[in-house]
């Protein structure tokens, strides 16, 4: 299962930086949107079935919550296998990337079927409030490309390339 090219400490250390600077980032769209933001404790719209994260996000999440992964079991399916009973995540200290930027209006860019390119927009429905997120300035939502491409690179540096990625539920230990 682990072919990984260098040992787990080095990359995970890198992943706890990575996960600092999102927090940080993600703090301050947090702020500037707060109005529009509705997203609270117990709200988990996002929390959906069939999640999957690079290993190397698995890893850390196995490093930080083995007990949980061994004696629980994972939510109903339907949603996140992490999801407690009361709609509250059962790993939020150490939840993916992914997880971390829910909610914020996100942009990227995509390639339209000509090849040019064409930045995209979009923001969870409940935060829809106010202004247009197409209308937007691009400081003001979180841009995907550039952090999703250096959580690959880690995960690159775990596999040398077969970017693995682990469904969420499948960590459970199952009977």
């Amino acid at each position: 299962m682990n072919n990984i090219t260098v040992g787990w400490e080095p990359l995970l250390a890198d992943l706890a930086r990575f996960y600092e600077e999102v927090d940080r980032g993600v703090q301050q769209l947090s702020t500037l949107h707060a109005v529009r933001l509705v997203c609270r404790k117990g709200c988990h719209d996002c929390c959906v079935e069939g999640l999957t994260v690079f290993e190397v996000e698995a890893e850390h999440i196995r490093r930080h919550h083995a007990e949980l992964l061994i004696e629980a079991s994972p939510h109903p399916e339907g949603a996140c296998a992490f999801l407690g009973r009361a709609g509250v995540c059962r790993i939020y200290e150490h939840r993916p990337y992914v997880c971390r930027t829910q909610g914020l209006p996100l942009r990227w860019v995509e390639q339209h079927p000509d090849g040019t390119p064409v930045e995209m927009r979009d923001i969870c429905p409940l935060n829809d409030q106010g202004q247009p997120v197409e209308a937007l300035p691009a400081r003001e939502c979180w841009r995907i490309g550039p952090f999703e491409e250096r959580l690959a690179r880690l995960q690159i540096a775990a596999d040398g390339g077969e970017l693995r990625r682990i469904a969420l539920r499948a960590m459970f230990q199952q009977d």
